[in-house]
């Protein structure tokens, strides 16, 4: 399968919408970061015991998971320029707030405003790549802008740790607030939706060529609806939470889990929780690199996502498993490294997969479909392991628990999830049009 080149002004759109994917869900991660490795002096300051962190940390999960299913379909409506836009300046302006509560319901209010601020994020970036990529051409970039769920915490605990020593972790999310509404204009000021640009013909031939005609119309409500009645999306739904659970078990607990199970201390902690989450970055990147070139040797486009999805959540279960049981602190680590490396292989693809399984102008809804099952996963593992922690008094039964949930996840994408992406003609079947807009 040849590949198609882009001309040098879509080239150059791709690059600069890009570089503000990779800030903003860099910054996305590190703000969620912040709960975490503030963990051991919120807890002080407040009186919180080890189960109320992890309701704390879930507050922020619940608001985003819940907030995916409008929060897609909006961007599939509105466009990624005006709505990660003001996701941004939301989601920055709780972080800052955050800096000045004195309670753990205030925690907590602050905490579901992140969550609704950051909601759009991800459904925003996987309909920019499939709106600026060819079909051939979205597993890299998908793979680049989803390393920053593993970039994002791997400098967070050296650059957090220094922000709260240096000035008191109140004023770690304040200034991290103020970055946040400053990338949030610039992200207005620079990237355009395609509504808003003039394709020259090589322009329309090089972002279809290979799959079929596009339509930029905004999503229906009937459309929407109708992505649950193919086994697709269940598929998405299902799969996805094991790779959040599982990916959130260690964003959530990886410093606690240093400093409680392994007995480091909070600058040694900072140093060692962001070994991991620096795989993490190749496991992605690689991820989507091995997407594309399988789609070039003949994998259809959803097959050549799924696969690099299923070896990376096996990758993910093994090395979580071998984590869990070894008493060597540096095997551990290697091990959680690996688990990190084939978990954002897996998550990665799991986007370039959405971009690929329905029509474009549903990308974003039925991404953010499949964040939301996610998300129900990201939002239980730190209760879970919270209270796992506190009534057993170790990690080892929470990450065999996770494991366990990551396996089951394995077995749906590759049972439910069909070979083919979901038609234009399909959706519009189940929702009851007989024509379909195009413009």
């Amino acid at each position: 399968m040849t590949k198609p080149i882009a001309p040098a002004s879509i080239r150059r759109r791709q690059r600069t919408a890009l570089i503000m994917l990779v800030v903003a869900g860099t910054l996305n991660y590190l703000d969620r970061s912040t709960l975490s490795i503030a963990n051991p002096l919120i807890r002080q300051e407040l009186g919180l015991s080890i189960a109320d962190m992890g309701l704390l940390l879930s507050a922020f999960l619940w608001a985003y998971a819940f907030a995916q299913l409008p929060g897609g379909a909006l961007v599939d409506r509105v466009g990624p320029h005006r709505l990660l836009a003001g996701g941004l300046g939301l989601w920055s302006i709780a972080q800052a707030v955050a800096g000045f509560v004195t309670s753990f319901w205030q925690f907590s209010i602050a905490r579901v405003f992140l969550g609704l601020g950051e909601a759009p994020m991800f459904s925003s970036a996987v309909r920019v790549v499939r709106d600026w990529y060819n079909v051939r051409d979205r597993g890299l970039p998908t793979g680049i802008w989803n390393c920053t769920s593993s970039l994002g915490p791997a400098i967070a605990p050296p650059i957090l740790t220094v922000l709260m020593i240096s000035f008191g972790w109140r004023w770690m999310f304040g200034i991290m607030g103020v970055v946040g509404v400053v990338v949030a204009a610039t992200w207005f000021l620079v990237y355009r939706d395609p509504t808003e640009a003039h394709f020259t013909e090589e322009e329309r031939h090089y972002l279809t060529d290979g799959e079929e005609q596009r339509t930029y119309a905004p999503v229906r409500l009937a459309e929407w609806l109708g992505l649950f009645r193919f086994r697709t999306t269940w598929g998405l739904v299902l799969g996805f939470f094991g790779v959040v659970y599982m990916g959130w078990l260690y964003l959530a607990w990886l410093p606690g889990y240093l400093e409680m199970q392994r007995h480091m201390s909070i600058p040694k902690t900072g140093i060692v929780a962001a070994i991991p989450f620096a795989f993490g970055v190749v496991g992605s990147i690689s991820g989507g690199w091995i997407a594309d070139w399988l789609m070039r040797r003949g994998f259809s486009p959803v097959n050549s996502r799924k696969v690099p999805v299923i070896v990376g959540l096996l990758g993910m279960v093994v090395f979580t498993v071998v984590a869990a049981e070894t008493p060597s602190d540096s095997l551990a680590v290697a091990a959680i490294s690996a688990a990190l490396m084939f978990g954002a292989s897996a998550s990665g693809m799991s986007w370039a997969l959405a971009s690929v399984a329905a029509p474009a102008n549903c990308t974003a809804s039925l991404g953010a479909i499949q964040n939301f099952g996610g998300y129900l996963g990201g939002a239980l593992a730190p209760t879970v392991t919270g209270f796992i922690v506190q009534a057993t008094g170790s990690f080892v039964p929470a990450l065999l628990v996770s494991a366990s949930i990551g396996l089951v996840s394995a077995l749906m994408y590759l049972v439910v999830i069909r070979g083919e992406p979901i038609t234009t003609a399909e959706l519009d079947a189940v929702a009851g049009f007989t024509t379909h807009p195009t413009a």
